[in-house]
């Protein structure tokens, strides 16, 4: 049933599976594999216009209030966290930023952990995701964006100054290291073991399904979304975005034509 923002939201079950790890370590691979398991599994770049990024950006408000531009909030609750992801089983990359705040509003849920080494992550990380937020020029074409209330940009910058603690792109990478070990010394620290399976890819499906109480499909360990094919998609969700945004210029381009037409014929009538 939908909220009052119109999000569904499924409140009496709640998040099961929270896949503890960041974004660019295997998420999309794991997200298939809870899938084939039989879980509703959110993982934003699968369809990123049915994320509800107006509710992330203020959850990124609330949890980090001393970040540029961000408003006053209160920090979410449990409730506000279902009306994001109340119909999902699983989360995953978007999710990676309120991994501790998630862990205390939902505390039955399991979580798995997917670590890569810093270095081939951050070269991943830096290119195909920071990239396609803080390119330069993105200010602008972010603004434009959210005027045509496409908000996912604003949002996930949000989400990373937050993260990283940061005031800007320049800042996020000076607090990379620092930022990736503290979340994973936090999800190590306040996660209990029995909550928490530390997952490699390529041990495939015996430990996870162990962990999880599944039996083991019988179908390869999905390996998905390598960098070529991450840069394919994020090129086609732009493109997506881009062609939504001139849709909306059109409209008020030809709008304003119309309405000025209208004003010089009426003052033309008037004075004739």
């Amino acid at each position: 049933m939908p909220n009052a923002n119109g999000h569904a939201t499924k409140p009496a079950g709640g998040i099961k599976i929270i896949n503890a790890s960041l974004f660019r370590m295997g998420t999309k691979s794991m997200a298939e594999a809870y899938k084939i398991l039989g879980y509703r599994t959110h993982h934003a770049i699968d369809d990123p216009s049915n994320v509800p990024w107006d509710l992330l950006e203020e959850a990124a408000e609330g949890k980090w209030p001393e970040m540029p531009g961000a408003r006053p909030r209160r920090p979410y609750t449990r409730s506000d966290w279902d009306a994001i992801w109340g119909s999902y089983d699983v989360v995953t990359d978007v999710a990676s930023p309120f991994t501790m705040d998630l862990a205390q509003a939902y505390p039955d849920a399991k979580f798995v952990v997917v670590q890569r080494d810093f270095d081939s992550w951050w070269s991943s990380f830096e290119s195909e995701v920071l990239g396609w937020c803080f390119f330069r020029g993105a200010q602008p074409m972010v603004t434009l964006f959210t005027i045509c209330g496409l908000r996912s940009g604003i949002a996930l910058r949000k989400c990373f100054l937050g993260f990283f603690h940061a005031n800007s792109i320049e800042e996020i990478k000076l607090n990379a290291r620092e930022a990736y070990d503290r979340y994973f010394d936090e999800v190590r620290r306040l996660i209990p073991e029995e909550r928490r399976l530390e997952h490699k890819l390529e041990a495939g499906w015996a430990p996870l399904c162990a962990f999880l109480g599944k039996e083991i499909p019988d179908v390869p360990f999905p390996r998905l979304n390598d960098r070529a094919a991450h840069t394919e998609h994020s090129r086609e969700n732009f493109r997506n975005s881009l062609s939504i945004v001139l849709r909306n210029v059109l409209y008020w381009v030809v709008g304003a034509v119309f309405v000025g037409y209208l004003a010089w014929y009426l003052q033309d009538r008037l004075h004739s």
